[in-house]
C-alpha cells in the first residue's frame, strides 16, 4: 500500500494542493512544503492514537463518518470556497489529535516553511478532514472493521516496517516543548526523500 506522502504526488494530491493554496492564499509550492510534513504528523498521531484500545474503537467509529465521499469531488469542495462545517470538523480533528500541542507544531511548521502560524493552522483546518476521508475510504477498500486491521493500515500508511520509527518521532514531536527541533529532521528528511515516503523519510532519520 502506497504511504501517505504518495497521496501528494499522485492526482489527488495536486488537486487538494490547488485547492488549499487557493483557499488560503499560499502559493502551491509552499502549500505542497507544509503538506508533505503535516500529513504525515497527522497519520502518526492517528496511529499514536490508535495504539489504545480505546483509541482505536474512537477512530473506528469516526470512519463511519469520513467514508471518503468527500475526496470523491474535490473540484465542488473547493469552489466558491471550502463550506464552514469542512473547516470546522478540520479544527475538531486536530483538538483531538494533537491537544495542547497544535500550536507549537503550526509554529515549527511555520518556521520550517516560512508560511505563517495562522496560514498553516487554516490549511491543516482543511487537510485533516481530507486526512480522514482517504483513510476512510482506504479502510473499506480494505475490509477494515477490528482495531488490529486499523493499526495495521494505518502502519502501512505511514511506512510499514519503519512504523516504530515513526510512532519515535511523533512522540517526541507531540511530547516536545515546542522548540522545533525534531521538526527540523523531519522537514530535512521530507524535503530530500519525499519520492521514498514516510518509511524512507524516517528510516534515513533513524539510520544515521
Amino acid at each position: 500500500m502506497s504511504g501517505i506522502l504518495d497521496l501528494i504526488q499522485s492526482d489527488l494530491g495536486k488537486q487538494m494542493i490547488g485547492g488549499i493554496s487557493s483557499q488560503t492564499g499560499t502559493s502551491r509550492d509552499k502549500t505542497a512544503d507544509v503538506l508533505s510534513m503535516a500529513l504525515p504528523l497527522l497519520t502518526g498521531a492517528l496511529q499514536k492514537n490508535a495504539n489504545s484500545p480505546q483509541g482505536a474503537a474512537s477512530l473506528l467509529g469516526a470512519l463511519g463518518k469520513h467514508d471518503g465521499s468527500l475526496l470523491d469531488n474535490l473540484g465542488g469542495l473547493f469552489q466558491g470556497g471550502v463550506d464552514d462545517e469542512v473547516v470546522k470538523d478540520g479544527a475538531g480533528i486536530l483538538g483531538h489529535l494533537l491537544g495542547g500541542k497544535q500550536a507549537p507544531v503550526e509554529n515549527a511548521l511555520s518556521q520550517k516553511t516560512g508560511v505563517s502560524a495562522g496560514q498553516i493552522s487554516q490549511i491543516l483546518k482543511i487537510a485533516a478532514p481530507l486526512v480522514m476521508a482517504y483513510l476512510g475510504k482506504q479502510s473499506r477498500q480494505n475490509n477494515v472493521s477490528t482495531p488490529d486491521a486499523l493499526g495495521g493500515l494505518l502502519g502501512s500508511l505511514s511506512g510499514g516496517s519503519q512504523s516504530n520509527s515513526n510512532q519515535s518521532v511523533i512522540t517526541s514531536l507531540l511530547d516536545a516543548d515546542g522548540d522545533g527541533s525534531v521538526i527540523d529532521d523531519i522537514a530535512g528528511m521530507a524535503m530530500g526523500k519525499k519520492k521514498g515516503g514516510l518509511g524512507g523519510m524516517l528510516g534515513g532519520l533513524f539510520g544515521k
